[in-house]
């Protein structure tokens, strides 16, 4: 994703025991947030899917 949206989006990847992560209840070993809202599963886990709801997004 970083590579199609460059600048327009920051990625940072982060473990479930991460200082970042505290404060977090998490749904499934994938979570991913986006400006502070979770990224459905199934979106988050299909490229074409997380790309399309990137371009909405961005």
């Amino acid at each position: 994703m970083k590579e199609k949206f460059g600048d327009k989006l920051d990625v940072k990847i982060y473990t479930l025991d991460s200082e970042e992560a505290k404060g977090y209840t998490f749904k499934s070993s994938t979570n991913v947030l986006f400006q502070n809202d979770w990224v459905p599963l199934d979106v988050a886990t299909d490229k074409s899917k997380m790309e399309s709801f990137l371009s909405q997004k961005l």
